[in-house]
């Protein structure tokens, strides 16, 4: 009777343990926020149209001063209006040349050359641009290259009352406690296929986590690329699975998981 009622009280303990991360995310076993760098015409004219035929909203993180926004200003207007979140990637994405492999970096956008102030100002220049095309003072973060620093000095630190959160690039994923706002780690898609990718969500789900996925081209526009088939394969994957996914913008996600750790971490 005793191994009887042990089991029983492992049982409900387990039970109770997966409801209540479940309730973290929504009622749901994890979460994931679909996000897109760099703003190119590939993220308009391939992504946005999946994404509008599954009716799933992502996060389009820009740099301003890119080649499509320049042009297709309108059609990057045309998106916040339909509900997908604009996030600040700076004003000419710069990043560190200083670092091995980044020989492509030109100087004017060395950010090892830069001063912390010029990229507090940048980046909130890039807040009012944004604000101009979709109302919007609430706004999110991602670390151009991954690089948080300029020197020793973390930039990010007092720019925190300008964003609800900022996104890194490390392929980790978290429960909802573990998250750092200022530090959201996520998986670059860097050629994946579509089993890979699908691997990722499945862990999310079995570990009750946040997983944010990172792309830059589809189909085309970027070295770090997915394929048109394998971009259509793990959103279709994503929304045929929602029932048990929290899916949303970098934004709404990062005012729910503040809120959650407000309470849960007193």
């Amino acid at each position: 009777m005793q191994r009887f009622l042990f089991v029983i009280c492992c049982f409900l303990s387990v039970q109770s343990l997966a409801q209540k991360n479940n309730a973290a995310w929504q009622g749901k076993k994890c979460a994931v926020v679909l996000t897109y760098d760099d703003a190119i015409d590939q993220h308009l004219d391939n992504a946005v149209p999946v994404l509008d035929s599954l009716k799933l909203k992502a996060t389009f993180y820009i740099t301003a001063f890119s080649t499509s926004m320049q042009k297709r200003l309108n059609d990057w207007k045309k998106l916040a209006a339909k509900g997908y979140e604009l996030g600040n990637h700076t004003l000419y994405h710069p990043c560190d040349a200083s670092m091995s492999g980044r020989s492509w970096v030109q100087p004017e956008n060395d950010l090892s050359k830069y001063t912390v102030k010029r990229m507090e100002n940048e980046m909130r220049m890039t807040n009012l641009f944004l604000q101009s095309l979709d109302g919007k003072t609430k706004r999110t973060f991602a670390f151009t290259c991954g690089d948080m620093k300029i020197g020793d000095s973390s930039f990010i630190n007092g720019m925190k009352k300008d964003f609800v959160a900022a996104r890194a690039v490390r392929n980790e994923m978290h429960t909802i406690n573990e998250v750092d706002l200022y530090n959201i780690d996520c998986y670059v898609v860097n050629n994946n296929s579509f089993e890979e990718m699908k691997q990722w969500v499945d862990k999310a789900m079995q570990s009750n986590s946040l997983l944010v996925i990172l792309f830059h081209g589809v189909g085309g526009g970027n070295a770090l690329n997915v394929s048109l088939d394998d971009h259509r394969k793990i959103l279709s994957y994503i929304k045929q699975h929602q029932k048990d996914i929290y899916v949303a913008p970098m934004l709404e996600m990062a005012e729910h998981i503040a809120a959650w750790q407000k309470v849960s971490l007193k």
